[in-house]
Protein backbone atom coordinates (compact mmCIF):
# COMPACT_ATOMS: atom_id res chain seq x y z
CA UNK A 1 0.00 0.00 0.00
CA UNK A 2 2.86 2.39 0.82
CA UNK A 3 4.57 1.66 -2.53
CA UNK A 4 1.25 2.11 -4.38
CA UNK A 5 0.53 5.43 -2.63
CA UNK A 6 4.02 6.89 -3.15
CA UNK A 7 5.04 5.46 -6.53
CA UNK A 8 4.64 8.49 -8.82
CA UNK A 9 6.49 7.13 -11.89
CA UNK A 10 4.70 3.73 -11.64
CA UNK A 11 7.89 1.63 -11.81
CA UNK A 12 6.76 -0.59 -8.92
CA UNK A 13 9.29 0.74 -6.41
CA UNK A 14 9.98 3.83 -4.30
CA UNK A 15 13.09 5.92 -4.80
CA UNK A 16 14.27 8.25 -2.02
CA UNK A 17 12.41 11.33 -3.36
CA UNK A 18 9.14 9.44 -3.71
CA UNK A 19 9.54 8.03 -0.18
CA UNK A 20 10.14 11.49 1.30
CA UNK A 21 7.13 12.88 -0.61
CA UNK A 22 4.94 10.01 0.65
CA UNK A 23 6.03 10.61 4.28
CA UNK A 24 5.37 14.37 4.07
CA UNK A 25 1.94 13.80 2.55
CA UNK A 26 1.08 11.07 5.07
CA UNK A 27 2.31 13.16 8.02
CA UNK A 28 -0.09 15.96 7.03
CA UNK A 29 -3.03 13.52 7.16
CA UNK A 30 -1.82 12.09 10.49
CA UNK A 31 -1.68 15.60 11.97
CA UNK A 32 -5.32 16.21 10.98
CA UNK A 33 -6.40 12.98 12.66
CA UNK A 34 -4.33 13.77 15.77
CA UNK A 35 -5.99 17.19 16.05
CA UNK A 36 -9.46 15.69 15.60
CA UNK A 37 -8.75 13.17 18.42
CA UNK A 38 -7.24 15.79 20.74
CA UNK A 39 -10.57 17.07 22.05
CA UNK A 40 -8.98 19.10 24.91
CA UNK A 41 -6.47 20.78 22.57
CA UNK A 42 -3.62 20.12 25.01
CA UNK A 43 -1.34 18.38 22.49
CA UNK A 44 -1.92 14.95 24.07
CA UNK A 45 -4.44 12.15 23.57
CA UNK A 46 -5.71 10.26 26.62
CA UNK A 47 -7.96 7.20 27.02
CA UNK A 48 -11.17 9.28 27.41
CA UNK A 49 -10.50 11.11 24.12
CA UNK A 50 -10.05 7.77 22.31
CA UNK A 51 -13.34 6.45 23.79
CA UNK A 52 -15.17 9.66 22.77
CA UNK A 53 -13.75 9.75 19.22
CA UNK A 54 -14.66 6.13 18.54
CA UNK A 55 -18.15 6.70 20.00
CA UNK A 56 -18.62 9.59 17.52
CA UNK A 57 -17.99 7.05 14.75
CA UNK A 58 -20.49 4.55 16.17
CA UNK A 59 -17.92 2.24 17.85
CA UNK A 60 -18.34 1.74 21.62
CA UNK A 61 -15.28 0.61 23.63
CA UNK A 62 -14.49 0.58 27.38
CA UNK A 63 -11.81 2.73 29.01
CA UNK A 64 -9.74 -0.44 29.66
CA UNK A 65 -9.76 -1.21 25.91
CA UNK A 66 -8.78 2.40 25.18
CA UNK A 67 -5.85 2.06 27.62
CA UNK A 68 -4.65 -1.03 25.74
CA UNK A 69 -4.64 1.04 22.52
CA UNK A 70 -2.70 3.77 24.34
CA UNK A 71 -0.10 1.33 25.71
CA UNK A 72 0.73 0.10 22.20
CA UNK A 73 1.81 3.66 21.23
CA UNK A 74 2.96 5.11 24.55
CA UNK A 75 6.78 5.01 24.67
CA UNK A 76 7.42 7.02 27.85
CA UNK A 77 4.80 5.44 30.13
CA UNK A 78 2.70 8.62 30.70
CA UNK A 79 -0.53 6.90 29.49
CA UNK A 80 -1.02 9.78 27.05
CA UNK A 81 0.21 10.09 23.48
CA UNK A 82 1.93 13.22 22.23
CA UNK A 83 2.33 14.15 18.56
CA UNK A 84 5.77 12.50 18.21
CA UNK A 85 4.55 9.17 19.61
CA UNK A 86 1.47 9.25 17.40
CA UNK A 87 3.50 10.07 14.27
CA UNK A 88 6.23 7.49 14.94
CA UNK A 89 3.66 4.74 15.46
CA UNK A 90 1.57 5.50 12.35
CA UNK A 91 4.08 6.89 9.87
CA UNK A 92 4.66 3.58 8.10
CA UNK A 93 1.05 2.51 8.45
CA UNK A 94 -0.95 3.67 5.40
CA UNK A 95 -4.27 4.94 6.75
CA UNK A 96 -6.77 5.18 3.89
CA UNK A 97 -10.13 6.12 5.36
CA UNK A 98 -9.46 8.92 7.79
CA UNK A 99 -12.78 9.40 9.64
CA UNK A 100 -12.67 13.16 10.06
CA UNK A 101 -11.85 13.85 6.42
CA UNK A 102 -14.57 11.43 5.28
CA UNK A 103 -17.27 13.01 7.43
CA UNK A 104 -16.45 16.56 6.34
CA UNK A 105 -15.90 15.73 2.69
CA UNK A 106 -18.67 13.26 1.90
CA UNK A 107 -19.66 13.63 -1.74
CA UNK A 108 -23.24 14.29 -0.82
CA UNK A 109 -26.38 13.86 -2.91
CA UNK A 110 -27.88 17.03 -1.43
CA UNK A 111 -26.35 18.96 -4.34
CA UNK A 112 -29.44 18.37 -6.46
CA UNK A 113 -29.03 19.70 -9.98
CA UNK A 114 -32.16 18.02 -11.32
CA UNK A 115 -30.32 15.25 -13.19
CA UNK A 116 -30.13 12.94 -10.15
CA UNK A 117 -27.47 10.57 -11.46
CA UNK A 118 -25.04 11.10 -8.56
CA UNK A 119 -23.63 8.30 -6.40
CA UNK A 120 -25.77 7.76 -3.25
CA UNK A 121 -24.72 8.92 0.22
CA UNK A 122 -22.89 6.57 2.56
CA UNK A 123 -23.86 6.37 6.22
CA UNK A 124 -21.87 5.38 9.30
CA UNK A 125 -22.85 2.35 11.44
CA UNK A 126 -24.28 4.71 14.08
CA UNK A 127 -26.46 6.56 11.52
CA UNK A 128 -27.82 3.25 10.27
CA UNK A 129 -28.49 1.93 13.79
CA UNK A 130 -30.19 5.09 15.07
CA UNK A 131 -32.32 5.54 11.92
CA UNK A 132 -30.67 8.86 11.07
CA UNK A 133 -30.12 7.66 7.48
CA UNK A 134 -33.81 7.88 6.50
CA UNK A 135 -34.02 11.42 7.94
CA UNK A 136 -31.07 12.42 5.76
CA UNK A 137 -32.87 10.88 2.75
CA UNK A 138 -36.15 12.67 3.57
CA UNK A 139 -34.32 16.00 4.02
CA UNK A 140 -32.44 15.43 0.75
CA UNK A 141 -35.69 14.57 -1.09
CA UNK A 142 -37.45 17.67 0.25
CA UNK A 143 -34.49 19.85 -0.72
CA UNK A 144 -34.49 18.36 -4.22
CA UNK A 145 -38.24 19.01 -4.60
CA UNK A 146 -37.92 22.69 -3.64
CA UNK A 147 -34.81 23.33 -5.77
CA UNK A 148 -36.34 21.62 -8.84
CA UNK A 149 -39.56 23.60 -8.46
CA UNK A 150 -37.61 26.87 -8.23
CA UNK A 151 -35.52 26.09 -11.33
CA UNK A 152 -38.32 24.32 -13.31
CA UNK A 153 -38.72 27.14 -15.92
CA UNK A 154 -35.04 26.75 -16.88
CA UNK A 155 -35.44 22.98 -16.98
CA UNK A 156 -38.44 23.21 -19.31
CA UNK A 157 -36.58 25.67 -21.54
CA UNK A 158 -33.65 23.21 -21.72
CA UNK A 159 -36.01 20.39 -22.87
CA UNK A 160 -37.62 22.64 -25.52
CA UNK A 161 -34.22 23.71 -26.84
CA UNK A 162 -32.95 20.11 -26.88
CA UNK A 163 -35.92 19.00 -28.98
CA UNK A 164 -36.86 22.00 -31.14
CA UNK A 165 -33.77 24.21 -31.49
CA UNK A 166 -31.83 23.84 -34.75
CA UNK A 167 -29.82 25.94 -37.20
CA UNK A 168 -33.00 27.25 -38.81
CA UNK A 169 -34.79 27.71 -35.47
CA UNK A 170 -32.10 29.20 -33.24
CA UNK A 171 -34.10 29.50 -30.00
CA UNK A 172 -32.49 31.85 -27.47
CA UNK A 173 -33.19 32.07 -23.73
CA UNK A 174 -35.33 35.24 -23.77
CA UNK A 175 -37.13 34.13 -26.94
CA UNK A 176 -37.81 30.70 -25.42
CA UNK A 177 -39.36 32.16 -22.27
CA UNK A 178 -41.44 34.63 -24.32
CA UNK A 179 -42.69 31.80 -26.54
CA UNK A 180 -43.69 29.65 -23.53
CA UNK A 181 -45.58 32.51 -21.82
CA UNK A 182 -47.30 33.53 -25.06
CA UNK A 183 -48.42 29.94 -25.71
CA UNK A 184 -49.65 29.00 -22.23
CA UNK A 185 -49.24 31.88 -19.78
CA UNK A 186 -46.85 32.04 -16.79
CA UNK A 187 -48.12 28.69 -15.40
CA UNK A 188 -46.81 26.90 -18.49
CA UNK A 189 -43.23 27.53 -17.27
CA UNK A 190 -43.74 24.73 -14.72
CA UNK A 191 -45.03 22.06 -17.14
CA UNK A 192 -43.51 18.67 -16.35
CA UNK A 193 -42.37 19.77 -12.88
CA UNK A 194 -45.02 17.74 -11.00
CA UNK A 195 -43.70 14.40 -12.23
CA UNK A 196 -40.09 15.60 -11.93
CA UNK A 197 -40.69 16.14 -8.18
CA UNK A 198 -42.79 12.98 -7.85
CA UNK A 199 -40.00 10.71 -9.10
CA UNK A 200 -37.46 11.90 -6.45
CA UNK A 201 -38.80 9.65 -3.66
CA UNK A 202 -38.95 6.30 -5.50
CA UNK A 203 -35.66 6.93 -7.31
CA UNK A 204 -33.77 7.89 -4.11
CA UNK A 205 -35.20 4.95 -2.14
CA UNK A 206 -34.45 2.34 -4.85
CA UNK A 207 -30.97 3.77 -5.44
CA UNK A 208 -30.13 3.73 -1.73
CA UNK A 209 -31.33 0.14 -1.21
CA UNK A 210 -29.58 -1.09 -4.37
CA UNK A 211 -26.35 0.69 -3.34
CA UNK A 212 -26.35 -0.98 0.10
CA UNK A 213 -26.91 -4.43 -1.45
CA UNK A 214 -24.19 -3.93 -4.09
CA UNK A 215 -21.75 -2.82 -1.35
CA UNK A 216 -22.38 -6.13 0.44
CA UNK A 217 -21.99 -8.03 -2.83
CA UNK A 218 -18.64 -6.31 -3.52
CA UNK A 219 -17.72 -7.72 -0.09
CA UNK A 220 -15.61 -4.81 1.08
CA UNK A 221 -14.71 -4.89 4.77
CA UNK A 222 -14.39 -1.12 4.96
CA UNK A 223 -16.95 1.27 6.40
CA UNK A 224 -16.52 3.66 3.46
CA UNK A 225 -15.78 2.54 -0.10
CA UNK A 226 -12.76 3.59 -2.17
CA UNK A 227 -13.43 5.77 -5.20
CA UNK A 228 -13.47 3.01 -7.86
CA UNK A 229 -15.77 0.88 -5.66
CA UNK A 230 -18.10 3.86 -5.16
CA UNK A 231 -18.16 4.43 -8.91
CA UNK A 232 -19.02 0.79 -9.62
CA UNK A 233 -21.64 0.48 -6.85
CA UNK A 234 -23.08 3.96 -7.54
CA UNK A 235 -23.35 3.45 -11.30
CA UNK A 236 -25.07 0.07 -10.87
CA UNK A 237 -27.44 1.47 -8.22
CA UNK A 238 -28.18 4.45 -10.51
CA UNK A 239 -28.90 2.09 -13.42
CA UNK A 240 -31.28 -0.03 -11.31
CA UNK A 241 -33.12 3.06 -9.98
CA UNK A 242 -33.34 4.68 -13.44
CA UNK A 243 -34.64 1.43 -14.99
CA UNK A 244 -37.38 1.25 -12.32
CA UNK A 245 -38.68 4.78 -12.81
CA UNK A 246 -37.80 5.32 -16.50
CA UNK A 247 -41.45 5.57 -17.70
CA UNK A 248 -41.75 8.61 -15.37
CA UNK A 249 -38.76 10.18 -17.17
CA UNK A 250 -40.54 9.79 -20.53
CA UNK A 251 -43.75 11.24 -19.03
CA UNK A 252 -41.79 14.21 -17.64
CA UNK A 253 -40.40 15.01 -21.12
CA UNK A 254 -43.81 14.65 -22.82
CA UNK A 255 -45.49 16.80 -20.16
CA UNK A 256 -42.81 19.51 -20.54
CA UNK A 257 -43.28 19.54 -24.33
CA UNK A 258 -47.09 19.45 -24.36
CA UNK A 259 -49.16 22.26 -25.84
CA UNK A 260 -51.97 23.99 -23.93
CA UNK A 261 -54.98 21.66 -23.58
CA UNK A 262 -53.19 18.64 -25.10
CA UNK A 263 -53.54 16.50 -21.95
CA UNK A 264 -55.71 17.02 -18.88
CA UNK A 265 -52.98 15.69 -16.59
CA UNK A 266 -50.29 13.05 -15.99
CA UNK A 267 -52.67 10.06 -16.16
CA UNK A 268 -54.28 11.33 -19.36
CA UNK A 269 -50.82 11.73 -20.91
CA UNK A 270 -49.83 8.17 -19.87
CA UNK A 271 -53.11 6.71 -21.23
CA UNK A 272 -52.62 8.60 -24.50
CA UNK A 273 -49.07 7.30 -25.00
CA UNK A 274 -50.12 3.74 -24.12
CA UNK A 275 -53.09 3.65 -26.52
CA UNK A 276 -51.35 5.36 -29.47
CA UNK A 277 -47.75 4.11 -29.16
CA UNK A 278 -47.84 1.06 -26.90
CA UNK A 279 -45.75 0.12 -23.86
CA UNK A 280 -42.43 0.38 -25.76
CA UNK A 281 -42.84 4.18 -25.94
CA UNK A 282 -42.21 4.38 -22.18
CA UNK A 283 -38.66 3.10 -22.74
CA UNK A 284 -37.64 5.37 -25.62
CA UNK A 285 -34.14 6.76 -25.07
CA UNK A 286 -33.39 4.12 -22.43
CA UNK A 287 -30.00 3.10 -23.90
CA UNK A 288 -28.45 6.62 -24.12
CA UNK A 289 -29.80 7.27 -20.60
CA UNK A 290 -27.99 4.18 -19.23
CA UNK A 291 -24.80 4.99 -21.16
CA UNK A 292 -24.82 8.52 -19.68
CA UNK A 293 -24.66 7.30 -16.06
CA UNK A 294 -21.02 6.12 -16.12
CA UNK A 295 -19.38 9.28 -17.60
CA UNK A 296 -21.57 11.46 -15.37
CA UNK A 297 -20.85 9.61 -12.10
CA UNK A 298 -17.20 8.89 -13.00
CA UNK A 299 -16.24 12.44 -13.89
CA UNK A 300 -18.34 13.90 -11.05
CA UNK A 301 -16.54 11.72 -8.47
CA UNK A 302 -13.06 12.11 -10.02
CA UNK A 303 -13.28 15.92 -10.21
CA UNK A 304 -14.66 16.12 -6.67
CA UNK A 305 -11.81 13.93 -5.29
CA UNK A 306 -9.21 16.00 -7.20
CA UNK A 307 -10.58 19.30 -5.86
CA UNK A 308 -10.81 17.86 -2.34
CA UNK A 309 -7.20 16.62 -2.39
CA UNK A 310 -5.95 19.93 -3.82
CA UNK A 311 -7.71 21.84 -1.01
CA UNK A 312 -6.38 19.49 1.69
CA UNK A 313 -2.81 19.76 0.32
CA UNK A 314 -2.87 23.53 0.25
CA UNK A 315 -5.13 24.76 3.04
CA UNK A 316 -5.69 21.98 5.62
CA UNK A 317 -3.46 23.12 8.47
CA UNK A 318 -5.48 22.76 11.67
CA UNK A 319 -8.65 21.11 10.44
CA UNK A 320 -10.00 19.08 7.55
CA UNK A 321 -13.25 21.09 7.67
CA UNK A 322 -13.38 23.07 4.41
CA UNK A 323 -16.47 25.12 5.26
CA UNK A 324 -19.76 25.39 3.38
CA UNK A 325 -18.62 27.51 0.43
CA UNK A 326 -15.70 25.25 -0.48
CA UNK A 327 -17.96 22.18 -0.37
CA UNK A 328 -20.65 23.90 -2.46
CA UNK A 329 -18.05 25.06 -4.99
CA UNK A 330 -16.49 21.58 -5.26
CA UNK A 331 -19.94 19.95 -5.58
CA UNK A 332 -21.06 22.46 -8.22
CA UNK A 333 -17.88 22.19 -10.34
CA UNK A 334 -17.75 18.39 -10.22
CA UNK A 335 -21.44 18.05 -11.07
CA UNK A 336 -21.11 20.55 -13.95
CA UNK A 337 -18.13 18.62 -15.39
CA UNK A 338 -20.13 15.39 -15.15
CA UNK A 339 -23.07 16.97 -16.98
CA UNK A 340 -20.80 18.40 -19.67
CA UNK A 341 -19.40 14.93 -20.41
CA UNK A 342 -22.76 13.17 -20.59
CA UNK A 343 -24.76 16.02 -22.19
CA UNK A 344 -24.82 14.70 -25.83
CA UNK A 345 -26.27 11.41 -24.55
CA UNK A 346 -28.84 13.33 -22.45
CA UNK A 347 -29.86 15.36 -25.54
CA UNK A 348 -30.29 12.24 -27.70
CA UNK A 349 -32.28 10.59 -24.86
CA UNK A 350 -34.64 13.60 -24.67
CA UNK A 351 -35.17 13.65 -28.45
CA UNK A 352 -35.94 9.93 -28.45
CA UNK A 353 -38.38 10.36 -25.54
CA UNK A 354 -40.10 13.17 -27.42
CA UNK A 355 -40.80 11.09 -30.55
CA UNK A 356 -44.50 10.40 -30.89
CA UNK A 357 -44.63 7.51 -33.33
CA UNK A 358 -46.53 8.30 -36.49
CA UNK A 359 -47.88 5.17 -38.19
CA UNK A 360 -45.53 4.10 -40.95
CA UNK A 361 -42.77 6.52 -39.90
CA UNK A 362 -39.35 4.90 -39.33
CA UNK A 363 -38.17 4.47 -35.72
CA UNK A 364 -35.13 6.66 -35.11
CA UNK A 365 -32.31 4.79 -33.37
CA UNK A 366 -29.72 6.32 -31.05
CA UNK A 367 -26.99 5.88 -33.67
CA UNK A 368 -29.20 7.30 -36.42
CA UNK A 369 -30.05 10.34 -34.31
CA UNK A 370 -26.37 11.05 -33.51
CA UNK A 371 -25.53 10.84 -37.23
CA UNK A 372 -28.48 13.07 -38.17
CA UNK A 373 -27.58 15.76 -35.60
CA UNK A 374 -23.89 15.79 -36.59
CA UNK A 375 -24.79 15.95 -40.30
CA UNK A 376 -27.41 18.70 -40.07
CA UNK A 377 -26.18 20.77 -37.10
CA UNK A 378 -22.56 19.76 -36.49
CA UNK A 379 -21.01 18.96 -33.08
CA UNK A 380 -22.62 22.13 -31.63
CA UNK A 381 -26.04 20.53 -32.19
CA UNK A 382 -25.26 17.94 -29.47
CA UNK A 383 -25.08 20.76 -26.91
CA UNK A 384 -28.41 22.53 -27.61
CA UNK A 385 -29.98 23.75 -24.34
CA UNK A 386 -26.66 23.75 -22.48
CA UNK A 387 -26.97 27.45 -21.48
CA UNK A 388 -30.23 27.13 -19.44
CA UNK A 389 -28.93 23.82 -18.07
CA UNK A 390 -25.82 25.52 -16.65
CA UNK A 391 -27.80 28.58 -15.54
CA UNK A 392 -29.84 26.37 -13.18
CA UNK A 393 -26.84 24.60 -11.54
CA UNK A 394 -25.78 27.30 -9.03
CA UNK A 395 -29.33 28.28 -7.90
CA UNK A 396 -30.32 24.58 -7.70
CA UNK A 397 -27.29 23.65 -5.57
CA UNK A 398 -27.67 26.71 -3.31
CA UNK A 399 -31.42 26.26 -2.77
CA UNK A 400 -31.10 22.51 -2.13
CA UNK A 401 -28.32 23.13 0.41
CA UNK A 402 -30.27 25.79 2.37
CA UNK A 403 -33.50 23.74 2.39
CA UNK A 404 -31.57 20.57 3.33
CA UNK A 405 -29.94 22.26 6.35
CA UNK A 406 -33.31 23.62 7.55
CA UNK A 407 -35.10 20.29 7.06
CA UNK A 408 -32.30 18.51 8.95
CA UNK A 409 -32.86 20.82 11.92
CA UNK A 410 -36.63 20.23 11.76
CA UNK A 411 -36.14 16.44 11.63
CA UNK A 412 -33.60 16.53 14.49
CA UNK A 413 -30.64 15.30 12.43
CA UNK A 414 -27.29 16.11 14.02
CA UNK A 415 -24.91 17.97 11.74
CA UNK A 416 -21.78 16.06 10.85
Amino acid sequence: KIVKAGDKDLDGQLDFEEFVHYLQDHEKKLRLVFKSLDKKNDGRIDAQEIVQSLRDLGVKISEQQAEKILKSMDKNGTMTIDWNEWRDYHLLHPVENIPEIILYWKHSTIFDVGENLTVPDEFTVEERQTGMWWRHLVAGGGAGAVSRTCTAPLDRLKVLMQVHASRSNNMCIVGGFTQMIREGGPRSLWRGNGINVLKIAPESAIKFMAYEQIKRFIGTDQEMLRIHERLLAGSLAGAIAQSSIYPMEVLKTRMALRKTGQYSGMLDCAKNILSKEGMAAFYKGYIPNMLGIIPYAGIDLAVYETLKNAWLQRYAVNSADPGVFVLLACGTISSTCGQLASYPLALVRTRMQAQASVEGAPEVTMRGLFKHILKTEGAFGLYRGLAPNFMKVIPAVSISYVVYENLKMTLGVQSR
